[in-house]
């Protein structure tokens, strides 16, 4: 178990927790949330034994083995697959015994240190280690590269990897999700839902946050309070205690104003001055419940685009790719007929690597096509974000200058009233945005678009640097543009508010996507499964010609009879796991319905069953969670089933 008791840490001057108190049981996955300089990282660091309290205590098992992600990647010539093996540290170590009682020619320990490998599952490691690389994205032939030949946000999804690999007791993860694409972050979510130790993960992904966690850890106010439940139920409760405080935080000041009337009107008197007294000792003591609303949310608005034409592009059998220093093509997206109406809101969804930005870019115009026709309708105004739009701000000006170049005839004032609306206001405006962070650079790259009244909205990956705050102020404006809008985003949340309508980019062609965002993640994780099994299938062709073929034929038949006992014996336990499994699942499912019912009724929401309804809300959310979880069990297990009996 995980406890803080009555814990106290500041940084500098600057106290971030104060006698706080929360615990977290082993196996449970938290949610870590809260406002940016809140002490979330600083939170990481305690739990890795980085910082010690000031005040109180914080205790865990001594034996638990912690993995966390790098923040920097070595640019080694050791390749992506030995890096990811590098994370096992337990079996590195047996390895390097095996290789000096080797050395030393010490026949037991050698043997000894044989034995501990394979205690440690080291012989199914490699395998074990693709697959996590496979699954985040790299193709097979990645895997054998060096990691000095990837990027910076390829190498991030190495120290992933590398995080995974570790055999953990408690596993941080901060961002998880930043440099990953959709179909990555449904696989780490499906391999999340699988690891069985106690999880602690920082992120901006609402959905990513709900299909993970079960457990919420709130940092507000210098103090860490623990919620039942995933974010969305976390939010639920958050807001029913906000309406809560704020309504006896205006009965309390009610009280106060009072006494204050009271003590002015007395205090003066000799006869009352006691009394007056007595009032002020109590005003004193009083605890003022702070104001429900800390400071205004962030939010802003897309302006009126003006008139847009219909159909607003045509493209015509265009092959979208690149050229090559040889003057070569290299086609991404082939044969592409797709004709854009006037207020159409569509989503591109794809696998990592199949061509959603390349398209973006085409539509765009900052890549030319390959070959085929791009016709623009007349006063077409485009608006276009990418991660590269914050590379092209200028980090020795200031918003206002960026700004003021867009509009060189428009007023000071009316340009610091537009950027006060996205948050840099005052000194803000004129400072130099060179020590801005990535949340703020992207809010004034999107604040340039939106200045421009772009009818046709391509965003690829606008979300990447947001925090929740400003990741809810998008979808809100979003939700409301009254123009066009094709995006590309590994946020399900902001997906699924804002767009009607999914695109597929796959094997090299776009298509209409026939399904919900529900249905997509079958579909990668589907997609996922049919790559990893291509992959294992390759590399054991590989290896099998390499292997002497002539196999005794009898000593085979009896490897396949033993083989067929062993699964049937397989079987047993897994019917006898499913059965135990819809037997609980009947049992909650009952339960639910209750609950549901509760929560639905307008009278549970009464002063007198605040109490009541707040713990029916918890028990809702801790229901939901666990029958996910036996859900995912059951059709694991079938699937199982429906292995061994192939």
């Amino acid at each position: 178990m995980i406890r803080f008791n009555q814990f106290s840490l500041s940084r500098g001057t600057k106290p971030l927790f104060e006698a706080t108190s929360f615990t977290l049981n082993p196996g449970e996955k938290a949610g870590l949330v809260g406002a940016n300089g809140a002490g979330k990282s600083t939170l990481f660091s305690v739990l890795r034994g980085e910082l010690h309290a000031d005040g109180g205590d914080f205790s865990m098992p001594p034996s638990w083995r912690i993995a966390h992600v790098a923040q920097e990647t070595p640019a080694v010539d050791r390749s992506a697959l030995d890096y990811t093996l590098d994370g096992d540290t337990h079996l590195r170590a047996i390895e390097a015994r095996i290789a000096a009682a080797s050395a030393a020619h010490d026949g037991a320990a050698e043997g000894e240190a044989h034995a501990a490998f394979a205690d440690a599952d080291g012989y199914t490691a490699p395998a074990r280690a693709e697959t996590l690389l496979l699954g985040l994205g790299f193709t097979l032939e990645q895997t054998r590269e060096p990691v000095s030949s990837f990027s910076g946000g390829w190498r991030m999804r190495l120290n992933l990897a590398q995080a995974l690999m570790c055999p953990s007791d408690l596993l941080l993860l901060d961002e998880p999700t930043n440099h990953l694409d959709l179909d990555a972050i449904v696989w780490l979510e499906d391999w999340l839902g699988r690891y069985p130790g106690t999880l602690v993960v920082i992120s901006h992904d609402r959905e990513f946050l709900d299909s993970v966690c079960n457990v919420t850890l709130h940092l507000e106010n210098r103090q860490v309070k623990r919620y039942g439940g995933n974010y969305s139920q976390f939010e639920v409760l958050r807001a029913q205690q906000l309406a809560l405080q704020q309504s006896a935080y205006e009965k309390q000041q009610k009280t106060v104003q009072h006494l204050q009337s009271f003590i002015d009107r007395f205090k003066a008197k000799a006869t009352k001055a006691k009394q007056a007294q007595s009032r002020v000792k109590a005003l004193e003591r009083m605890e003022l419940i702070a104001p429900a609303h800390a400071s205004s949310p962030f939010t802003f608005e897309f302006r009126e685009p003006d008139a847009a034409p219909n159909p607003m592009m045509v493209m015509e059998d265009v092959r979208c790719g690149y050229h090559n220093d040889e003057g070569g093509e290299i086609p991404i997206v082939e044969g592409v007929a797709l004709s854009i109406q006037n207020g159409q809101r569509i989503g591109l969804l794809g696998a990592n690597g199949q061509g959603k930005s390349t398209l973006i870019k085409t539509l765009a115009q900052t890549l030319e096509p390959l070959s085929g026709s791009v016709r623009q309708g007349k006063g077409l105004q485009i608006g276009y974000f990418a991660q590269h739009q914050l590379e092209t701000l200028r980090p020795d000006d200031s918003p206002l200058q960026h700004l003021g170049r867009l509009a060189p005839d428009t007023r000071e004032q009316e340009l610091r009233d537009f950027l006060g609306s996205f948050n840099f206001s005052g000194d803000m405006a004129t400072a130099k945005i060179a020590p801005f962070s990535g949340g703020e650079k992207a809010r004034l790259a999107l604040a340039l678009i939106i200045w421009q009244k772009p009818n046709l909205l391509l965003l690829d990956e606008p979300t990447n640097h947001l925090d929740l705050e400003t990741r809810h102020a998008l979808t809100m404006a979003l939700a409301q543009f009254e123009g066009t809008l094709i995006l590309v985003s590994h946020d399900r949340h902001l997906l699924r508010a804002t767009t009607d309508t999914f695109m597929l980019v796959a094997k090299h062609r776009l298509s209409p996507f026939d399904g919900d965002l529900d249905d997509y993640r079958d579909w990668l994780l589907q997609h996922a499964a049919e790559t990893r099994a291509a992959a294992k299938e390759a590399s054991t062709a590989a290896s099998g010609e390499a292997q002497d073929s002539g196999v005794n034929r009898r000593e085979q038949r009896r490897q396949e009879a033993q083989e067929r006992q062993k699964l049937a014996h397989l079987k047993r336990p897994l019917q006898s796991r499913i059965a135990k499994i819809e037997k609980e699942m009947e049992k909650l499912n009952a339960e639910k319905t209750q609950l549901d019912t509760f929560v639905a009724d307008p009278a549970s929401y009464e002063a007198a069953m605040k109490q009541k309804l707040t713990e029916t809300i918890r028990r809702q959310g801790e229901v939901n969670t666990r029958l996910e979880t036996l859900e995912m069990e059951w059709l694991e297990a079938h699937e199982e089933l429906e292995q061994i009996g192939s």
